[in-house]
C-alpha cells in the first residue's frame, strides 16, 4: 500500500508540471502578433544638405531601426556568447539551462542564476509584465515556444536587437552605436560591440558614459567568452582586450538647428506625415549647417552692435536732458528688439539658412517664416522692375519733388504729403539714382507716371498677395515675412525666373524615397531686364543706402528698407549665387531707436554673413555675369546699361496725376 502511494506521489510529481503547463495553455490566449508584426516607434532623423545630422525627433523612445542584414555577424556572435550560446539549437527555451539554474538556486537557497534565452527576453520585454511570479514564468515559456514556430531565428534576433534598452535613452543597437560611438553598425570594433551587448543586463550599471571602467570589464568578459568558445583567435582576443574606445555623452535630440527642426516638423505635418515622431523617417533638408551657424552669428553680431549703439545714444540724450530739463528723451524698450535671417541658393531657391530670432532659448517664435512686417523701401525694386519692363531705362529721368495728394476716407477729405528720408528734393533724377538712394518722392511720382492700375496689373506676375490699391504701395506698406520677401527676390537674383523656396529636399523611409522636392518657377522677366535691376542694386551696396552691406572681394546687390518711425529695418540682397534677407524690429511693433535704419541695423548682419560665406566657400562666383543682349553705354563718363526693351533715352517726358485713392 505504501509502495503504491509513493508511486502515485512520484507520478504526480512528474506529471504536475505538465498539468500546470496544460492549464495555462488552455486558460490564456497567447497572442504574439505584437512581436510577429513588430513595428516599434522609430526616431526620425533630420539631415542637412551634406548629410550631416541636424537632429533626432522621437516620442518617448529614441530608436533607429536596423534590419538583420545591417547587423554585423560579429555583433551577433558577441551577443550569443554572453547571453545565449545555444540560441540556434533550442526551440525558444533552453531546458538544460533551466535545470542547471534550478539546481544552483536550490543549493544557494535563492535566485543566483537565470536561464532566459534571447527569445524569452524578447517575450518578457514585449508581451509580459515584470512581475516575479511563477505564472508569468510559465507564460513566458509558452510564448517563447510559440514565437519560435512563427519567426525565424534571424527575425527574433532582429526584433531583440531593435527592442532592447541600451541605457542613456537609447533603444536598439543601432541607436546605441550612433549615440555612444557615433558610428554605423558596420564600423564598430569588436570591443565596441562587446560594450553594447553587455549593456542590456544592467544598462545603468554598465553605461559607459557613467561607469567606463565597469563597462570595459563587462565587455572584456564578453570577449573572453568568445575566445573560450573558439569564435575569435588569440590575436583578436588580446587586441580587443587592450582597446579603450572613445565614448560620447551627447544629447538624445542632438538638435543643432532648432528653428530648422521646428519648421521641418510643421511642413512635414502639413504634407500628411502625422507620425513624424514615431515613423522613422530620414528627412534631408536643403540647409547647410555651416551657413546656419554663420547666420546665427551674423544676427547676434548685428543685434549686439545695435544695442551698443543705442546705449551710446541714450547716454548722450541723458547728457542733453541734464543740460535742458525740457528735452524729451525717447523711451525705448530694447528688450523687444529682435531679428531674423533667411538665405537661399539663388538658382535653386534651396533654403541654406533660416534663423527666426537672435536667441532661440529666449524666443522660439520664428520671425523668418511667421513674422509679417512691412518691407518699406525693400519693396521698391519690384516697382522699378515693372518700370524697366515697360520700357523705362536706368537713365530715365524721374521727378523728385514733393506733391500733395488729396483723397477721401470715411467721408472726410484728407491730404497726404510724403517726404524723402533726407527731407530734400533733387528735382530731376535718373531712375538708377532714385533707387540707389531710395528716394520716396521719385518712386511715388514714378508710380503716378506708370499709373496705379497698370502697376498693380504688372505686379501680379510676381505673385505677391494683398497689395495695397493706393499710392502707399510706393513705400512698401504691404506685410511680408522675411522668407516671403526672399521668395519674391529670386526674381532678381535668378535672372528673371522666380522660384519657390525649398526646405525639405527629400524624405526616405525604410531605405525608399517617398518624397522629393518639385521645382515651381514663375517667369517674371528676361535675364537682360533682370540684370539691369542687379546693376542698380549693386550700386545700392557700392555707394547707396546699403554701403554697410559691402564685402571686399565679392559683388553684392541689395536694397535697404526702413518703415515709418524705424519700426522695421530690412536688407534684402544677393551675390551671384546666394540671396539673403535680414530683418530687425521690435516685436511689439513699436519704433526702434530713432535713426535705426535697414542700412544701419540689418546691412551689417548681411555683410557679416557673406564674409563667412566666402570664407567657407571661397570657390563661389564673385562677379555678376552680363547676359548677351545688354549694351554698355558711356553717359557723362559713366557706364550705363541698356537693352532692346530699356533703350537709351532720347527725350524724357514725365506726367502724373495728383489724385490718390486710399
Amino acid at each position: 500500500m505504501i509502495k503504491k502511494l509513493l508511486l502515485f506521489v512520484a507520478v504526480l510529481i512528474v506529471l504536475s508540471p505538465f498539468g500546470v503547463l496544460g492549464y495555462y495553455l488552455v486558460s490564456y490566449d497567447y497572442d504574439i502578433s505584437k512581436v510577429v508584426h513588430y513595428n516599434p516607434p522609430k526616431t526620425t532623423r533630420i539631415f542637412d544638405r551634406n548629410g550631416e545630422k541636424i537632429a533626432n525627433v522621437f516620442f518617448k523612445e529614441h530608436r533607429y531601426y536596423a534590419v538583420f542584414e545591417e547587423i554585423p555577424p560579429r555583433l551577433v556572435e558577441a551577443l550569443l556568447a554572453i547571453e545565449d550560446t545555444s540560441f540556434f539549437e533550442h526551440p525558444g527555451v533552453n531546458f538544460d539551462a533551466i535545470f542547471r539554474a534550478l539546481i544552483k538556486d536550490i543549493k544557494a537557497r535563492k535566485m543566483v542564476e537565470g536561464a532566459s534565452t534571447i527569445t524569452q527576453q524578447l517575450v518578457k520585454n514585449e508581451l509580459l509584465t515584470r512581475e516575479k511570479k511563477i505564472s508569468r514564468k510559465i507564460k513566458e515559456l509558452i510564448y517563447s515556444i510559440k514565437l519560435e514556430r512563427y519567426l525565424t531565428k534571424q527575425q527574433i534576433l532582429e526584433r531583440y536587437l531593435n527592442e532592447i534598452y541600451f541605457g542613456h535613452g537609447y533603444y536598439g543597437v543601432k541607436t546605441a552605436a550612433d549615440g555612444y560611438f557615433h558610428k554605423e553598425l558596420d564600423k564598430l570594433t569588436l570591443k565596441e560591440m562587446a560594450i553594447l551587448v553587455g549593456l542590456p543586463k544592467a544598462p545603468s550599471t554598465y553605461n559607459p558614459t557613467r561607469n567606463y571602467e565597469i563597462s570595459l570589464g563587462r565587455a572584456n568578459r564578453v570577449i573572453e567568452r568568445m575566445y573560450r568558445l573558439g569564435w575569435i583567435d588569440e590575436r583578436t582576443y588580446h587586441e580587443s582586450l587592450a582597446e579603450r574606445p572613445t565614448v560620447y555623452n551627447g544629447t538624445l535630440t542632438q538638435n543643432k538647428a532648432p528653428f530648422i527642426v521646428d519648421e521641418v516638423m510643421r511642413r512635414a505635418k502639413e504634407m500628411g506625415y502625422a507620425d513624424i515622431k514615431t515613423g522613422g523617417y530620414d528627412i534631408y533638408t536643403t540647409i547647410d549647417i555651416k551657413l546656419q551657424d554663420a547666420a546665427k552669428e551674423a544676427l547676434r553680431y548685428a543685434y549686439d552692435k545695435t544695442l551698443e549703439r543705442i546705449e551710446r545714444y541714450k547716454a548722450k540724450e541723458e547728457e542733453k536732458l541734464q543740460r535742458d530739463p525740457s528735452y524729451v528723451v525717447q523711451d525705448i524698450n530694447v528688450s523687444k528688439l529682435n531679428g531674423a535671417l533667411v538665405s537661399l541658393d539663388s538658382h535653386t531657391a534651396d533654403i541654406l539658412a533660416l534663423v527666426g530670432s537672435v536667441d532661440y532659448k529666449k524666443s522660439s517664435y520664428n520671425r523668418a517664416t511667421q513674422g509679417k512686417r512691412q518691407p518699406g523701401s525693400a519693396f521698391k525694386p519690384f516697382i522699378y522692375q515693372v518700370a524697366l519692363d515697360l520700357g523705362y531705362s536706368p537713365a530715365t529721368k524721374l521727378i523728385d519733388v514733393a506733391r500733395t495728394y488729396k483723397y477721401e476716407k470715411d467721408g472726410e477729405d484728407l491730404k497726404w504729403q510724403p517726404k524723402n528720408y533726407e527731407k530734400d528734393y533733387k528735382g530731376l533724377i535718373t531712375l538708377r539714382e532714385a533707387l540707389v538712394h531710395s528716394r520716396n518722392l521719385a518712386t511715388i511720382n514714378l508710380v503716378n507716371d506708370i499709373g496705379l492700375a497698370t502697376l498693380l496689373r504688372e505686379l501680379e506676375k510676381f505673385g505677391i498677395k494683398n497689395l495695397p490699391h493706393d499710392l502707399s504701395i510706393s513705400l512698401g506698406t504691404i506685410s511680408l515675412s522675411p522668407l516671403e520677401l526672399a521668395h519674391y527676390y529670386t526674381s532678381f537674383s535668378n535672372h528673371g525666373l522666380q522660384l519657390e523656396p525649398h526646405l525639405i529636399d527629400k524624405i526616405e523611409k525604410d531605405g525608399s524615397k517617398i518624397y522629393e522636392k518639385q521645382e515651381h518657377s514663375r517667369y517674371i522677366t528676361s535675364p537682360q531686364q533682370a540684370f539691369l535691376m542687379t546693376t542698380i542694386l549693386r550700386d545700392v551696396v557700392k555707394r547707396g543706402t546699403g554701403r554697410r552691406a559691402a564685402v571686399d572681394g565679392i559683388e553684392l546687390a541689395g536694397k535697404t528698407g526702413t518703415t515709418n518711425k524705424s519700426m522695421d529695418a530690412w536688407f534684402a540682397g544677393y551675390s551671384p549665387s546666394v540671396e539673403t534677407v535680414v530683418w530687425f524690429g521690435n516685436d511689439d511693433n513699436t519704433p526702434m531707436y530713432k535713426g535705426e535704419t535697414g542700412g544701419r541695423v540689418s546691412a551689417p548682419a548681411f555683410s557679416f554673413y557673406f564674409k563667412k560665406l566666402i570664407e567657407l566657400y571661397p570657390q563661389l562666383p564673385r562677379k555678376f555675369e552680363i547676359p548677351s543682349g545688354v549694351r554698355e553705354v558711356k553717359i557723362d563718363g559713366k557706364t550705363e546699361y541698356f537693352t532692346d526693351v530699356s533703350k537709351p533715352p532720347k527725350e524724357e517726358e514725365v506726367s502724373g496725376e495728383d489724385e490718390l485713392l486710399f
